[in-house]
């Protein structure tokens, strides 16, 4: 990593980029600690105490901890990872957005684009609507209100803001995509999940100097960490490499040789969706039963408690399901088969079409197996150790596969920048 910023600065394209990427971020940061008007922080933080395990402590991780402060970033750029996660899925029911996707090129790219952007608006608009109304009827655990006029002013400022905060984000993803280093999107949910590690060090060091923490557990998390981290590389970097012979081809007056090269799939290609949806599906039960006041509804919300068996029976098995339906989205076996033959290439051993599809069917539901078991793992186990170990945070799922994910990105693409730039200037020194 050293190598890697000393040959960042010492090439102005990319210090300049890397620069501008800090810059991003500390607007991010700064917007992270304004507060909406009209709202008792007091008394709100009191409140999101109790939410620990809902599914507005899932959507406070992936902001950064806006939402549970209710800053003018609570909502961060969660509509549009929802809305492009929407359009994914519509791509593939409706016809006329998979055309346009795959016949129409850079136009195609660039309407569905425009249609993600305006389906985050009213994302963006539905939840903002839905926080100002849910905030202004809510009282701490002290029997203060949150909102303590919470009249028709206070919504229209609320929805405001919140949908001008988000969509400026997704203006600042875009711009740190165009002119800084790596996915802008990406790096803005990396921001905000690695901006809550220092309080999580510093919480470990006063409970290891006050006695609550033993050095034991101390090193067992830290190892934890690493093994964690260690295994997501691992997997996320592996990949199944298919050999493919591409024929000797004439188009026009040159010949193109032929050769072999390999068509690479991912072990995990489904990537953290099938953990966010699955979390949302178990979580969203939690959250409406834990406002209903009866018997049978508290006993259904401790049975979804992220501990019990159920809860992680479920958990396990939604991941697998959805690892299976994602990876099936992402990567079409009979599509790819389709390409292969229309270029002239095969895989060695198999006849091209259906044989070529069969097969690539067969490889991707063995790797999709072996990516649900991997999720699974990195989801369920680490909450049992946090536990185990008394640590006050927990590295694990979600949070562990996006930074982990999004740092291994952008070294990857720092890499590629660095390797181009090799080979421009020895092309140069050879002209």
């Amino acid at each position: 990593m050293i190598e890697y910023l000393k040959q960042l600065f010492a090439i102005e394209d990319l210090r300049k980029r890397f620069i501008y990427t800090l810059l991003m971020f500390a607007i991010y940061r700064l917007g992270s600690h304004i507060p909406l008007p009209g709202i008792d922080a007091s008394a709100l933080q009191d409140f999101f105490k109790s939410f620990q395990g809902t599914i507005f402590y899932l959507y406070d991780i992936f902001s950064g901890g806006n939402l549970s402060r209710m800053t003018l970033f609570a909502l961060g750029v969660m509509p549009y990872i929802s809305a492009s996660i929407m359009m994914q899925l519509l791509t593939v029911a409706i016809p006329e957005l998979q055309r346009l996707a795959k016949e129409e090129g850079d136009y195609g790219r660039y309407k569905i684009n425009q249609y993600t952007r305006y389906l985050t608006l009213f994302v963006a608009f539905v939840q903002s609507m839905g926080i100002a109304l849910w905030l202004r009827g809510q009282v701490s655990p002290k029997g203060i209100p949150l909102v303590p006029e919470g009249g028709v002013l206070f919504i229209i400022t609320t929805v405001v803001a919140l949908v001008s905060s988000t969509m400026f984000l997704m203006w600042v993803g875009d711009r740190i995509t165009e002119k800084g280093i790596g996915n802008g999107m990406s790096l803005l949910i990396f921001a905000g999940i690695v901006a809550g590690f220092p309080n999580a060090v510093i919480r470990v060091y006063e409970m290891l100097r006050n006695g609550d923490l033993t050095p034991f557990a101390v090193v067992g998390a830290i190892i934890f960490v690493l093994l964690v981290t260690f295994g997501i590389v691992f997997i996320q970097e592996a990949e199944r490499r298919i050999p493919v012979q591409h024929p000797r081809r004439q188009i026009g007056r040159q010949e193109v040789m032929g050769g072999s090269t390999y068509l690479p799939i991912k072990i995990n290609p489904a990537g953290v969706i099938p953990i966010i949806f699955a979390q949302s599906l178990l979580i969203i039960p939690s959250t409406v039963l834990g406002f209903i006041q009866h018997p049978i509804a508290r006993a259904l919300h401790d049975a979804f408690n992220p501990t019990t068996f159920l809860y992680n029976f479920l958990y396990v098995m939604f991941i697998i399901f959805f690892t299976y339906f994602y990876t099936a989205v992402l990567i079409n076996p009979a599509e790819v088969a389709e390409n292969l033959r229309k270029a002239g290439a095969f895989i060695p051993g198999v006849r091209p079409g259906q044989d070529t599809q069969k097969l690539l069917e067969g490889i991707i539901n063995r790797l999709a197996f072996v990516g649900a078991i991997f999720l699974s793992v990195v989801a369920v186990i680490p909450v049992f150790v946090s536990l185990w170990l008394k640590v006050p945070f927990y590295y694990g799922g979600t949070t562990a596969l996006i930074v982990v994910g999004v740092a291994l990105d952008t070294i990857n693409k720092i890499e590629a920048s660095l390797l181009q730039r090799k080979y421009t200037q020895y092309r140069r020194k050879v002209k």
